[in-house]
């Protein structure tokens, strides 16, 4: 998930972005389908690529309240480059006008005057803010990353200037000292705690010394977030493998081969082939491709983003991103940024964090030495020179093995895995467990001609809000796949619905042909659907506790949870349909899937833990100077990583990390999110199974609709009736099936 990357969640209902797959954080100062569509095709708002003049802040569509239907839509039509530095000045302004009221009240602090207060201060900043978080991450042409340097120390002075107002916190703190917090709802103390300890946490009791140090980092480092994820951006567009004819071409299945020719297409060369340096399209070419050197090539582009020694090159950015990090954990009292991140999270510390990490590892790599023996005899069968198994090869070769072990083909998995299809069977997913009901809705202004939107309604017909779904890659676009909520629920001044968003990076296939995914892409769709839902359950009366706002390393448990529903019998008969002959997919096929449903767990598991091992020991060293690279490897070496996989995220691309705050010491979240997920499903596999009611109205209760109304741990235990039992983690991912569930 993308939520803000500062501690503190300044104001009301900052936009909150997911941030799964490839995509970064937002930008570093945010507080808080197939080609043959369902619906008519929208409007979209035209992005001009040369700023023009200012407009005045009466002309600028992003200062006024949104209009339109079920509270609002955000603007996207009437939007262009040029209004978003006068916005967001102009946001700022009326917000420093907002927070003067509440300073300025002679009345004793209460938790109206100042902590509700607060929830609603700083509209229109939020509204600018919003639209301006969606340009960063899909609409980021040049005129926009211009105006994105020049604001990020700007907006990053802006979030200190709040944070170090002496007499905002000191309200703040009166009311979280007052003995009248226990009159409270717990809802109310819980957002008093969270206001209190997230000011605290920011620095607002330091000294006025030490403040000002904090504000210079924060600044320093909105700069330097904002150019790494600028210079990733650089080397994803930078770096295309253009394929000249059909020995190229060797190995591709038909729909590989549409892809990458509406790919070159679109860079201009048409009759020519294209794999571009994105996950989406990389990743099919090394699981097909016959034509080893290719494969080579595209994978070395894909894993060397950031790390070519050129004016993108990211490595400097990151030992001063390390050392400014380190500083500021010293200056608000802790041992390290680790530490810092941590303390607010269901981990807690980092020691919990590495023991999860390190239980599973060794386990890990030992499948992985298992899956290289298989690969490497059927390649030691091929005929030309014998060599061991590469980086490049192992999809390849993990492909021949799944084929020989289970008898299952990707390619002909692929065949019945529709994009659109996959959307449909989302949708009845969310109606089984959830009861909502999703139709499409024309007229809605879009950023992008690519965007469509739903209307969410609940089974008594009431709206629930909108869900808007970007599912295409496209220059300017940040690789990956993610969620926004532009807008989250609440009722604390009146009920206010939420506005969602899914947004990937599928590679467009030819008019009127069907988008065909692989099943890791489903499997990404289906979580970041579970994000959604999870903004879309919400159910509370304050927008900082709403929805998909809870501990990092929770956020991901509602989404990998929602993967679980892909492969169930009822999703593939009725969604899984055969993109030529509408047929669904056969029950042997299902069962194949099923049988395989552990293969390839090693690789998956070691390339994502390694990512995550090397970020929590990175913000271990506190302020040693550190080469990137060097530890990179004296890392790896030490954990003893297998030399035929590297990690998911190399650091000089790690945009999780180093993008902004928000995912730094914590990408090991997703591991710990999945220890929760996995026990969770077994709560519906002890069940009725899958779609049993009454396991899923408890889903929804308390986990899916309190969002941080209540500690994670313990909405988890009321859910579960017990703490989540680890082990189920184990034996989700094959490593250890005998051992038995927790009672």
């Amino acid at each position: 998930m993308r939520p803000p990357p500062f501690p503190v969640l300044l104001l009301a209902s900052f936009v909150g972005l997911a941030a799964c797959g490839e995509a970064p954080p937002p930008s570093p100062t945010t507080p808080g389908a197939a080609a043959k569509t369902s619906s008519p095709p929208r409007q979209a708002m035209t992005t001009t690529t040369t700023p023009s003049p200012a407009a005045s802040e009466k002309d600028n569509p992003l200062l006024a309240p949104w209009s339109g239907p079920h509270g609002g839509v955000p603007p996207f039509r009437d939007v262009k480059v040029a209004h978003f530095a006068p916005a967001l000045g102009a946001g700022m302004e009326a917000t420093r006008r907002e927070l003067a009221a509440i300073t300025g009240d002679p009345s004793p602090a209460t938790f109206e005057n100042t902590i509700a207060a607060l929830e609603d201060a700083g509209r229109t900043f939020e509204r600018v803010e919003t639209v301006y978080d969606v340009w960063s991450s899909t609409m980021a042409d040049a005129s926009f990353q211009a105006v994105e340097r020049d604001m990020a120390p700007k907006l990053a002075a802006f979030e200190d200037e709040i944070t170090q107002n002496e007499k905002l916190f000191a309200r703040i703190e009166a009311v979280y000292k007052s003995p009248d917090k226990a009159k409270l709802t717990p809802e109310q103390q819980r957002l008093v705690w969270k206001r209190y300890t997230s000011f605290v946490r920011a620095g607002a009791k330091l000294d006025p010394g030490a403040k000002k140090r904090v504000a210079e980092i924060n600044g320093r480092l909105a700069t330097l977030y904002t150019a790494f994820s600028q210079n990733v951006l650089a080397d994803e567009e930078g770096y295309v493998t253009f394929l000249e004819s059909e020995a190229d071409l060797a190995g591709l299945p038909a729909s590989a081969r549409s892809g990458a020719a509406a790919a070159a297409e679109a860079k201009g060369q048409k009759g020519k082939w294209a794999i571009t340096n994105t996950r989406s399209s990389v990743e099919p070419f090394l699981t097909y491709s016959t034509r080893d050197d290719l494969r080579e090539k595209v994978w070395k582009n894909f894993v060397k983003r950031g790390d070519n020694g050129d004016a993108h090159d990211t490595k400097a950015s990151i030992r001063e991103i390390l050392k400014l990090r380190a500083e500021r954990a010293k200056l608000l009292g802790y041992a390290t940024h680790a530490h810092w991140r941590l303390e607010n999270t269901m981990a807690k510390t980092p020691d919990r964090a590495m023991a999860l990490m390190q239980e599973v590892w060794p386990a890990a790599v030992k499948r992985v030495k298992e899956e290289v023996s298989d690969m490497q005899a059927i390649a030691d069968k091929a005929p030309g020179p014998k060599r061991k198994i590469a980086p490049w090869d192992y999809r390849f070769y993990a492909e021949k093995v799944r084929k020989a072990k289970y008898d299952l083909d990707q390619d002909e998995v692929k065949a019945y895995l529709q994009l659109e299809k996959l959307r449909e069977g989302m949708f009845w997913v969310a109606g089984e467990l959830l009861g909502l009901a999703f139709s499409p809705v024309d007229g809605v202004p879009v950023y992008h001609p690519d965007v469509r939107v739903w209307e969410v309604k609940d089974k008594a017909g009431k709206h629930v809000g909108l869900w808007y779904f970007d599912p295409y890659a496209r220059p300017g676009k940040r690789s990956g796949a993610w969620m926004n909520a532009y807008r989250r629920q609440e009722r604390f001044k009146g009920e206010v619905t939420t506005i969602v968003s899914n947004n990937a990076n599928f590679v467009k296939g030819k008019p009127g042909e069907p988008v065909l995914v692989s099943w890791t892409d489903a499997e990404t769709l289906f979580h970041e659907f579970g994000h959604a839902l999870h903004g879309l359950a919400s159910n509370v009366s304050y927008p900082m506790l709403s929805g998909t706002r809870v501990a990092r390393d929770y956020v991901e448990f509602p989404s990998q949870l929602l993967e679980h529903w892909l492969p169930t019998a009822e999703v593939l008969s009725k969604f899984a349909l055969h993109h030529q002959t509408g047929k669904p997919m056969p029950k042997e096929l299902a069962a194949k899937i099923e049988r395989s449903r552990t293969f390839n767990q090693g690789f998956s598991t070691v390339e994502y833990l390694s990512a995550a091992l090397v970020d929590m020991k990175l913000h271990l060293e506190g302020d040693k100077d550190i080469d990137a690279a060097a530890f990179e490897k004296k890392t790896l070496d030490g954990l003893g990583m297998p030399t035929e996989i590297v990690m998911r995220h190399r650091t000089p691309q790690f945009n999780h990390v180093f993008a902004g705050d928000s995912y730094s010491a914590g990408y090991y979240s997703y591991l710990w999110s999945d220890a929760l997920t996995s026990d969770a499903f077994e709560a519906f596999t002890e069940g009725k199974g899958a779609y049993d009611p009454a396991v899923a109205a408890k889903l929804r209760q308390h986990v899916l609709s309190v969002g941080d109304t209540v500690d994670p741990a313990e909405g988890y235990k009321a859910f579960r009736g017990r703490d989540v039992d680890t082990k189920a983690l184990m034996r989700k991912r094959g490593f250890a099936k005998a051992l038995p569930a927790k009672k």
